[in-house]
């Protein structure tokens, strides 16, 4: 499998403790002056690039006064990927009794999402910890810029197919348009999204961001579904929360990238500008409103993103609260609970987050969200507790490899090979929810409960009921997930779960990259189905309009998206929300009008809602 595929997760799968660190192009030291506010007590720089009046505020948010430590992410002039280190110790009366510093580095994006920032994030602890006592002894800082800086000559030695960046993006787009002869390029149906696969003795480094993946979908539960699609739609997002904010940088980096485009999808979709990534912004504050106001889907993308596929949207967070007042700057709010509360092993009493839209509404999950989520923490336990030796030969399940060079036979092969799926779920009781969710799930309407109902007793006796089978619809999208190269087969069952052999750490790696690759391939399932959708929305048209002279001038028709469409998507046929979902889609990649149909309850031929 080709270079680009194995990166296509955007995860630094390389061993961290052999590993160079990426070049640095700036270093710097900030001190909060109890008379002079932020201020920037030494710093150096390449040339060319000026860091005053920026770095200051991105490297102190609001609020990390309360805590004695923290590691915030920021974006500089989005060029460069900023980490820094803050620290606070004791100080004499003149200074209030507190000093507050933090020592943070810049790294070009073209390392990727966060230049690989985290390699440097126990070194700058280190240093700010030690300046706190003395922040006058700068020759540390001298060490670090002779030994890391980036120097002249040396940045088109780096690799050029990095994890995430743009540059490798752009030129995946690239290749992916057309191939040497000119013809279009035409892919295979199956799925191919979890590629990176880790080879043995390599693990995420330590502090990779994707390791709180865990706890990204410990806070969010069921909620992660309502918010990864407002991403894919490419909305600001911007998440509120309070210090430290570390944690909060990486949900913003989880909202990136499982909301990103498969390389798969780049020739399917005709918006251009595609954005085939949500433009990770990190932590902001008052003075990033200007570049906040960028990225709405009403306004004419920036050149400079259009190129790089982040044209519209970008996800954020923020400790200042007054962000949260203006609404033009966001599409979708986001509330976090407080640190303190964000406790995975207390989810009976725990606090949700609250996600709003501009109308101050809150967003909610829908019943299937909350299905499609317990079956997800179910199949993923299997990575966490995965056994060290591999399953036996005889519970190895037959597997369709994935190829992405142009293949005629498969063309018209389905999109995944998953299980087949009754046309509506029949069960009349299906499981409670977790406990405390009541409140963030949509409630389920009257009409879904008569209908799962009558069809329950008009099934009665039926060994196998419409939630199992969509169990297992949801499970197939998570089948052999950890595999660089293989997709779900159509017997996989539910038990025959990988990420077990190899040398310690590997388990971890394909837990992570079981997560993404999930949210991966269920993109690819939304949209190759819409896709299906216009095609066969066309090709009505076209045959309808066989007999008209060429030069009479055709509205595109509207496209219908049918029940079975919706089920196909795993979307809730009963749910108002994920019908306007599926209409903003069609409209925002495809430029056209969506019919969405909804489930329906029909009594002696009158429609019941």
């Amino acid at each position: 499998m080709s270079t680009a595929k194995r990166q296509s997760l955007h995860l630094d799968l390389s061993n961290a403790h052999n590993e160079e660190l990426p070049q640095i192009a700036a270093l710097f030291l900030i001190l909060f002056d109890v008379r002079a506010g932020y201020t920037v007590a030494w710093k150096r720089s390449i040339p060319g690039l000026d860091i005053a009046d920026s770095v200051e505020y991105k490297s102190l948010p609001s609020g990390l006064h309360d805590v004695q430590e923290d590691t915030v992410y920021f974006v500089h002039h989005d060029e460069y990927a900023g980490i820094s280190s803050f620290v606070k110790g004791d100080a004499d009366e003149f200074e209030r009794n507190a000093r507050m510093l933090a020592v943070g580095v810049l790294i070009p994006l073209s390392y990727g999402r966060l230049g690989k920032s985290w390699k440097y994030a126990d070194e700058l602890k280190s240093l700010a910890k030690k300046l706190v006592n003395d922040p006058t002894d700068t020759e540390l800082l001298d060490d670090v810029w002779r030994e890391h800086q980036s120097r002249e000559g040396e940045q088109a030695t780096r690799p050029t197919s990095v994890e995430g960046s743009p540059s490798a993006l752009k030129e995946e787009r690239k290749r992916a348009k057309s191939l040497p002869d000119g013809q279009p390029r035409t892919r295979n149906r199956a799925v191919s999204t979890t590629s990176a696969l880790a080879l043995p003795g390599q693990t995420l480094s330590l502090r990779h961001p994707a390791l709180s993946l865990s706890t990204y979908l410990d806070t969010f539960g069921p909620l992660v579904f309502p918010l990864y699609k407002a991403a894919l739609l490419r909305k600001r997002v911007l998440l509120l929360g309070h210090a430290p904010v570390e944690l909060a940088c990486h949900f913003v980096y989880h909202i990136s990238i499982l909301s990103t485009l498969p390389s798969s999808l780049h020739n399917l979709l005709p918006l251009s500008p595609l954005p085939t990534r949500l433009r990770p912004l990190f932590s902001v504050g008052v003075h990033d409103i200007p570049e906040l106001n960028t990225g709405s889907r009403d306004s004419a993308p920036q050149e400079a993103l259009a190129s790089e596929g982040q044209a519209y949207g970008w996800v954020a967070c923020t400790t200042d609260g007054i962000l949260s007042t203006k609404n033009h700057i966001y599409d979708v709010l986001v509330t976090l609970p407080s640190p303190s509360s964000i406790d995975p092993e207390n989810q009976t009493n725990k606090t949700w987050p609250r996600i709003q839209g501009t109308t101050a509404v809150n967003m909610k999950a829908t019943q299937r969200d909350s299905r499609r989520y317990r079956v997800l923490r179910q199949d993923l336990s299997h990575y966490r507790c995965s056994s060290s030796r591999p399953p036996s030969s005889s519970q190895q399940p037959t597997v369709e490899r994935y190829t992405d060079s142009p293949s005629p036979d498969n063309d018209g092969a389905p999109l995944v090979q998953l299980p087949p799926l009754s046309r509506l779920p029949t069960d009349p009781d299906p499981p409670p929810p977790e406990p405390n969710q009541t409140d963030i799930l949509e409630s389920q309407s009257w009409s879904a409960l008569a209908y799962s109902s009558f069809m329950w007793w008009a099934s009665a006796g039926e060994t196998r009921t419409g939630r199992e089978e969509e169990a297992e619809y949801d499970s197939s999208l998570l089948a052999n997930v950890e595999s660089s190269n293989e997709t779900p087969s159509p017997g996989m069952s539910r038990g025959t779960r990988g990420g077990g052999g190899g040398p310690e750490g590997e388990g971890r790696v394909g837990f992570e990259m079981a997560v993404i690759g999930y949210f991966h391939r269920l993109t690819v399932l939304v949209l190759r189905t819409l896709s299906d959708v216009v095609d066969a929305a066309n090709d009505d048209d076209q045959s309808g309009s066989s007999g008209e002279g060429s030069d009479v001038a055709r509205e595109e028709p509207d496209v219908v998206v049918e029940v079975d469409d919706m089920t196909r998507m795993g979307l809730d046929i009963w749910s108002e929300s994920d019908r306007v979902f599926v209409e903003e889609l069609v409209d925002f990649y495809w430029g056209r009008k969506a019919i969405v149909q909804g489930g329906r309850l029909e009594c002696c031929g009158v429609r019941v809602r």
